[in-house]
């Protein structure tokens, strides 16, 4: 008989989660008014200091006794990262012979599609 309580006990696994059932012990309902918790804001400190912001990659420290990173001169840093493309990339920019053009069309597309049916009438 305990090994039948011990197979009933076992967790249920379905799709990659495992759920388990335990007993509990029902509690007495109050006509009280279910208080919700309140989110508390975190307010996050945004330097304002003018020569810090110039000198140091603020919030990149990631230590509690630690100090903020301090840049360096441009001539330390590698070539290659003055030539990296910050804004988005144009169709104009793209040979139509390459799967970087098709992919960026369609793309397009889907969003065009997705803003379009989004301000459909709902069909009833």
């Amino acid at each position: 008989m305990s090994f039948l309580l011990a197979i009933l006990r076992l967790p249920k696994i379905t799709r990659n989660i495992i759920s388990v059932q335990y007993a509990t012990q029902s509690k007495p309902s109050s006509d009280k008014k279910k208080v919700k918790p309140v989110r508390q804001k975190i307010e996050i400190p945004v330097e304002e200091d003018v020569n810090k912001l110039l000198n140091y990659v603020c919030g990149l420290n990631i230590y509690k006794d630690g100090e903020d990173v301090k840049l360096k001169p441009d001539s330390e840093y590698p070539e290659w990262l003055w030539n990296i493309r910050i804004e988005k990339l144009q169709l104009s920019d793209l040979d139509p012979n390459t799967k970087q053009y098709w992919r960026l069309i369609r793309k397009q597309a889907l969003r065009r599609k997705n803003e379009m049916r989004k301000h459909q009438k709902p069909k009833n």
